[in-house]
C-alpha cells in the first residue's frame, strides 16, 4: 500500500515516499522523493500541477513549500487509453 502525498490540491498515492533533510546553500531543507504511477485518466491533471513548480507539500506530518529538483517519467505520451506511466519526482523545500 502506498502513502498519500498532497501537492497543492493534487493528491498522489505514491508507491515510494522518502522524506529527508538535505543541506542546500548552508540551509537544512526538506527533500521529498516520490515514485508513483500515472494513468491515462489522470495524466492531464498531474502534469498541469507539476508544470506550476510551486507546491504546498503535506506528507508524513510535515508541511512545506517546495519546487522540483528532479523529474522523470517512463513515457511521454499517456494519451492512449489504458496507458500507465511511472513517474519519479524529487522536491526540495524552498528557502525562506
Amino acid at each position: 500500500m502506498g502513502k498519500t502525498v498532497a501537492l497543492n490540491e493534487l493528491t498522489i498515492d505514491a508507491d515510494e515516499v522518502e522524506l529527508s533533510k538535505a543541506e542546500v546553500g548552508g540551509q537544512s531543507r526538506y527533500q521529498l522523493k516520490l515514485a508513483f504511477k500515472v494513468t491515462h485518466k489522470d495524466y492531464h491533471d498531474v502534469t498541469v500541477e507539476l508544470y506550476k513548480n510551486d507546491f504546498l507539500v503535506k506528507v508524513e506530518g510535515a508541511e512545506f513549500h517546495a519546487e522540483i529538483q528532479h523529474y522523470a517519467t517512463s513515457v511521454t505520451n499517456l494519451y492512449e487509453e489504458g496507458a500507465v506511466g511511472d513517474f519519479s519526482l524529487t522536491l526540495i523545500e524552498k528557502s525562506n
